[in-house]
């Protein structure tokens, strides 16, 4: 997949005007400075190719905060479960979610060997993950940061039983459920498009995010049902394909590299973020939530 330009889900690298000063920091400037180390190619194993007529979104996987989910919607996607199923509904300022149309019917597709219950990953125990925190007076979290890429909350580690989950910033992919906590599998997935729904946090499985096209979902025409869901069949956006990275000709895999959230220059950008020092900022805040850090994303080898 050749992609020329690369927007990360809250910075452009690129039309960002030098400032005189090299010693101010900047995003850019963070950027700028970057290595090599400071970057990491995803996993092609955990991509998931998603083609609509618009054109292509790719999400990355997060097996490690809901390994059984990922595991099954694997094996919905080796099934070619999504294919011709659609886009159903395109929520202002909210979500757009796809899956079966006919689910509750009995024209409802097969999951073949997929599961049709799971339980809830929600969250999981905060042992055994490593995150890097950042300065945040979160509302939603005891503390909030980053573990490998993906926007984090957590209960404060002294605390018994401590948990860690993924938060709903814009391009969390999440699995939909109904009233029971175990009725999500993966057949029916949704992404956040719009502010931040952070009250559904530890209350729907995460289970990664989008990091190239949200344009071609967060643009799709809003329902005019209850909740945004489309009225008739002409609305909803038919979904080509979904496939992973690894299952897809080396020409058509996607070719993103993404900042690495472990390292110092990481933690510069995140400083560069929260006190924004470009020209045009009069009163910049100090402060930053979660969901405002973005994490840089850019084509192999633009730099």
């Amino acid at each position: 997949m050749k992609i020329k330009n690369i927007l990360s889900l809250a910075f452009i690298l690129c039309c960002v005007p030098a400032l005189a000063d090299e010693t101010v920091l900047t995003p850019a400037s963070v950027i700028a400075k970057s290595t090599p180390n400071d970057w990491r190619q995803p996993s092609q194993d955990l991509l998931l190719h998603m083609q609509l007529e618009s054109g292509e979104v790719v999400f990355e996987l997060a097996p490690s905060f809901a390994a059984k989910h990922v595991e099954n919607l694997i094996t919905l996607i080796n099934q070619e479960y999504f294919d011709g199923l659609a886009i159903i509904r395109s929520q202002d300022n909210y979500v757009v979610q796809w899956g079966d149309p006919n689910a509750q019917t009995a024209e409802a597709k097969s999951i073949g060997k997929a599961k049709a219950e799971l339980e809830p990953e929600f969250y999981r125990k905060l042992d055994g993950i490593d995150i890097n925190y950042i300065e945040s007076r979160d509302p939603y979290a005891d503390r909030v940061g980053f573990s490998h890429g993906f926007t984090v909350g957590s209960d404060d580690p002294h605390k018994e039983d401590s948990r860690a989950w993924l938060t709903h910033c814009y391009g969390a992919l999440g699995v939909g459920r109904g009233m029971a906590a175990n009725s999500g599998n993966s057949a029916e997935l949704y992404v956040v498009t719009g502010h931040a729904p952070r009250h559904l946090d530890r209350n729907v499985t995460l289970i990664g995010r989008a990091i190239f096209g949200m344009d071609k979902l967060s643009s799709l025409r809003r329902g005019t049902e209850p909740l945004g869901f489309y009225e008739t069949a002409e609305e909803a956006t038919i979904i080509k394909s979904i496939r992973l990275g690894s299952k897809l000709p080396k020409d058509q895999q996607s070719n993103l590299e993404i900042m690495r959230t472990d390292t110092a220059t990481f933690a510069d950008y995140v400083k560069s973020r929260t006190t924004r020092l470009d020209e045009w900022f009069i009163d910049p805040t100090g402060k930053i939530g979660i969901c405002n850090v973005g994490v840089p994303t850019r084509q192999v080898g633009d730099n």
